[in-house]
């Protein structure tokens, strides 16, 4: 009888997701969500216009320069040409209102791709999105460049523009009553120069989960949490909380689901991690707007799913038992 041979053993190394690859270029999808991401932000140059338009072009350009001076120290040959940072740039000026001051916004791209991308190995490696990563130091250290109610109270508008996030946090649903949800969907309100316009926001994140680029069930999850949640708060209080529909057309809601939750290396990649992902984010969302500190909670639950996501992201259905016979 044969000596039975034993198959050799090899040692595996597997690093945490994600590490899906489709053959696909990095410039590709970064250059696809940049396509994307400007109809909104075009949308909003139109709406707060030279300012606008000046606020996106330092933004985009002073993370690129970011992303070349940490090229230098680090020794790593330049990275620009992915358009990694030209996306972080971007995205970040979405958030920001029209009359930021150009300290803020340089000092808001080094945060992003330095703290929030390169000090953890550059693309891939950052467990946490480094656009909120920005945008939460500074709401936390200079909030006054957030206040929409102030920063754009002296700007004309071709329609009736409303604040209807700081409406409802200082005035409760009564003031919100009377906006009409299609007028916040077509962007006559006021905010980040990209998140207002959520026309343009869903055709964005429509073409961007079409083509692939993001996870539909991240996205489709975190809007399902904010609704499903302003809607239990709505109809526990219909004259203190508003509707599910205000919740999902006002703040960073559609940005949140399409542009920053959907961020590959801080997000799972498992079909029910991706779910459970998402609707937490949504979740966390109207919490802390109806009875936390803050006006808008998006950036604020995006880094806390950023943060458990290692944890969710193991969630796995159990595998069957499998028996391998070798000759």
């Amino acid at each position: 009888m044969p000596e039975q041979i034993k198959p050799e053993q090899i040692k595996l190394t597997v690093s945490h997701a994600p590490f899906l690859h489709n053959g696909s270029r990095i410039s590709k999808k970064s250059y696809n969500i940049i396509l994307a991401a400007m109809i909104p932000v075009v949308a909003g140059i139109l709406q707060y216009g030279m300012p606008a338009f000046s606020v996106v072009t330092l933004a985009v350009g002073s993370a690129m320069f970011w992303e070349v001076l940490m090229n230098f120290i680090t020794r790593r040959s330049v990275s620009i040409g992915d358009g990694n940072a030209a996306v972080i740039g971007l995205v970040f000026a979405m958030l920001l209102p029209a009359i930021t001051p150009w300290w803020a916004v340089i000092t808001g791209t080094g945060l992003a791709v330095i703290i929030g991308k390169q000090i953890y190995g550059g693309i891939g490696g950052n467990p946490f999105n480094p656009v909120a990563v920005a945008m939460v130091i500074l709401m936390l250290s200079w909030k006054d460049l957030f206040d929409f109610n102030t920063a754009l109270v002296n700007y004309s508008f071709s329609f009736q523009p409303v604040y209807p996030l700081v409406l409802l946090k200082s005035f409760g649903v009564e003031a919100v009553s009377g906006i009409s949800a299609a007028d916040l969907f077509m962007g006559h309100q006021v905010g980040g120069i990209g998140s207002t316009f959520g026309l343009g926001l869903v055709i964005a994140g429509v073409y961007l989960m079409v083509r692939g680029y993001i996870r539909w069930e991240i996205s489709l999850s975190f809007l399902a949490g904010i609704f499903a949640t302003a809607l239990c708060f709505h109809l526990s209080k219909p004259d203190v909380y508003a509707s599910p529909v205000f919740h999902l057309l006002t703040g960073y809601s559609l940005v949140g689901a399409f542009f920053l939750a959907t961020e590959d290396s801080s997000s799972p990649v498992g079909f029910l991690p991706m779910l459970i992902y998402g609707a937490l984010g949504g979740i966390l969302t109207v919490l802390i707007r109806n009875i936390g500190a803050h006006i808008d909670g998006v950036v604020y639950a995006i880094l806390f799913i950023n943060l458990v996501n290692p944890l969710i992201d193991k969630i796995r259905p159990k595998a069957s038992k499998r028996v391998i016979y070798y000759a």
